[in-house]
């Protein structure tokens, strides 16, 4: 528990808590990481204080506990599986979500959204989120897009027809219940790129839509004027 603790709190006051979870729940993983330490210690502090019990001085007082049949008796060694969730946190380190994930999910764009999108803030080109760009380009027809320029980005997955589309992945919780938000990308596309390399791309809107053919929902398309590539952002999720 002492090891599972510490792990927790290492992975939380670093970067690598973002492979799991969202940036939002950082402070309640440290708080659970150091509940468990001090439970932990608590429990050893009563171990080694704990008045020893008057059988406790006979012979069998170094090899297990007497269960009062007089024979003695360790603590089962399956209690030492809960350190494999401890390697994990520490010698395992996956990568968060990409293109492969977002190949095997359906966009998380739902035809029964509401829209009601307010203006984008002043200045071109604007930075949005891809989920953002999505919406307003299905649900409000682009209408709250106009010709504003914006900025996106994300990672290069393929598309419903082999083409290189722009993903991000979004989290409600954490990584396990992700989902990718896909745009197809039209005009000065990025090409020959391989999956999971992050881009910044800078477009207009377009009517362009295409239909994922994992859940049959609608993909937009965005116009790119121009793109660079970027090294992966410290939260890659939306």
């Amino acid at each position: 528990m002492l090891l599972f603790g510490g792990a927790i709190v290492r992975a939380s006051v670093t970067d690598m808590y973002l492979r799991y979870v969202k940036e939002s729940l950082q402070p309640f993983l440290i708080a659970a990481g150091v509940v468990l330490i001090a439970a932990a210690v608590m429990t050893l502090v009563h171990e080694v204080l704990r008045p020893r019990q008057a059988e406790g001085h006979d012979e069998h007082a170094d090899h297990g506990h007497d269960h009062g049949d007089g024979k003695p008796h360790r603590e089962p060694w399956v209690g030492w599986l809960l350190i494999l969730p401890v390697l994990g946190l520490l010698l395992v380190a996956p990568p968060a979500l990409g293109s492969y994930a977002a190949g095997q999910a359906g966009t998380a764009l739902s035809s029964q959204q509401i829209s009601d999108y307010p203006p984008l803030p002043p200045g071109d080109p604007v930075k949005v989120s891809v989920l953002d760009y999505a919406s307003r380009a299905v649900f409000d027809k682009g209408e709250s897009l106009g010709d504003r320029t914006v900025q996106l980005t994300g990672f290069i997955a393929e598309g419903p027809n082999g083409e290189p589309i722009l993903a991000r992945i979004i989290l409600s919780c954490c990584a396990a219940d992700g989902r990718p938000i896909k745009l197809g990308m039209s005009g000065n596309a990025p090409a020959g790129l391989p999956d999971d390399t992050w881009v910044e791309v800078v477009g207009k809107y377009t009517d362009q839509t295409v239909t994922d053919p994992v859940n049959e929902e609608t993909i937009p398309y965005i116009e790119v004027e121009t793109w660079t590539q970027i090294d992966p952002p410290k939260q890659q999720y939306e």
